[in-house]
């Protein structure tokens, strides 16, 4: 079914491009700090210690899948004038299904998860003060008073400042460790040596890579951009934003490479890798700079927290008022509305109580399961999409955009297949 019908200002026509200016960027940079977690970071820590600088090539692609992910979300709002879930739905109601699990149950999981991640560098850094869970208790809370009551601009300009510390401390710590750049730029080379498949591909996939991609068309909207003429703006902020990220990864990878390869220093994997690390750093540069790390550590955490707690209750209120339109009144931004602060609630309440609970196993398998397939939804829907009539012929995908959108499709099927064999051992 090609459902053409559009909404929203100048969908599909010709609006008068907006000149691009460092000054508008704003919503690439919300996107690659929320999608880029403390998980992450221990994932190109950890493949910087086993395979020193031979990956590099491996975090210099995920970036530009990356940048073709969200262009092609920001694409089709300003294209079309129609949200991401308005062309969802137009598929079929398959994916209505699909992505009201995928909130319900990813939300309820990660909420726990993103607390727990911003508690452990603030007990580190407070230690005895007081219990690590209500450090997580505190931060869920916080999270929730910040985006309850500020709209996206004030929400933009503290993700930006937080985006700024983790930029500054991983680049030093890069420094710090004195890369050597000869071996480094032969990792540029696509090679993989033995055992490294999987750290390829999740260095590939994984980075920045989460339901957070969908929501950037939301927050090119919420930015006030709603027109084709924004268009070139769009695709600046999207590139900074990721080469940004590219430069998160790499120096985390020359950190990882350079201290923990070098002397065969093993890190936990999960969050309390990062806390391995400090100690490496405390033992080898002093506390101030471990200090610092974790400082960067937390603003890695946090602005997961908040961008997630942001930009996914946008999308769950979209959702809602596809089926109930009262449920977000004309003139009411979605920010205020009913559906948006339920969701706010949904991700913080609901999680406090999983954190004082172990995990029930069933639980972390629907988790998986879903959280696996979305990658791959979000890919393959974007293709099909852009190459139907539902998207204006101008602002269709060109051989380009269909290269880098059925290669992403691809690797994420992969890892998903990889995730779900991993579930079920």
């Amino acid at each position: 079914m090609a459902e053409t019908t559009q909404t929203g200002t100048g969908a599909g026509e010709n609006q008068a491009p907006r000149k691009p200016s460092w000054r508008s960027i704003g919503p690439g940079m919300v996107v690659a700090a929320t999608g880029v977690g403390a998980g992450d970071l221990v994932a190109t820590l950890i493949a910087g210690s086993k395979f020193g600088y031979t990956l590099l090539w491996a975090a210099v692609i995920g970036c530009l899948v990356k940048i073709s992910l969200a262009e092609a979300a920001g694409r089709w709002h300003l294209a079309t004038g129609r949200t991401l879930f308005d062309g969802w739905r137009s598929l079929g109601p398959w994916t209505s299904v699909y992505f009201a699990g995928y909130v319900v149950v990813w939300g309820f999981v990660y909420g726990a998860a993103a607390m727990s991640s911003s508690a452990l560098p603030l007990a580190a850094l407070f230690p005895g003060v007081m219990d690590l869970k209500v450090w997580a208790v505190l931060c869920g809370l916080s999270g929730l008073v910040f985006v309850w009551f500020n709209r996206y601009a004030v929400f933009e300009k503290v993700m930006t400042g937080l985006v700024g510390v983790m930029f500054a401390v991983t680049v030093y710590l890069a420094i710090r460790v004195t890369p050597h750049l000869g071996s480094a730029l032969t990792g540029l080379a696509p090679v993989l040596p033995d055992g490294s498949l999987v750290y390829t591909l999740g260095l590939i996939g994984g980075v920045g890579g989460t339901i957070t991609l969908a929501a950037y068309g939301y927050w090119v909207n919420a930015k006030g951009w709603t027109d084709t003429g924004w268009m070139r703006v769009m695709r600046l902020d999207n590139r900074i934003a990721y080469l940004t990220t590219g430069v998160f990864v790499v120096a985390m990878l020359f950190v990882g490479a350079e201290l923990l390869y070098a002397s065969g220093v093993a890190l936990a994997k999960g969050d309390k890798g990062l806390l391995d690390l400090s100690g490496v750093l405390e033992e080898r540069y002093g506390a101030a700079t471990a200090k610092l790390f974790l400082v960067g550590f937390f603003a890695t955490s946090y602005t997961s927290l908040i961008g997630v707690w942001h930009g996914v209750s946008l999308m769950f209120a979209d959702f809602a008022a596809k089926y109930r339109p009262s449920l977000v009144p004309a003139g009411t931004g979605p920010e205020r509305s009913l559906p948006f602060r339920a969701y706010l609630l949904w991700l913080t309440f609901p999680p406090i109580g999983l954190l004082f609970l172990d995990q029930p196993f069933g639980l972390v398998i629907v988790y998986g399961v879903v959280g696996a397939l979305f990658m791959p939804f979000l890919a393959l829907t974007l293709l099909w999409l852009l190459n139907s009539a539902r998207t204006p012929a101008a602002w269709r995908n060109g051989m380009l955009s269909n290269a880098m959108l059925g290669a992403a499709g691809l690797l994420f099927v992969v890892l998903c297949v990889q995730q779900l064999w991993d579930l079920a051992g």
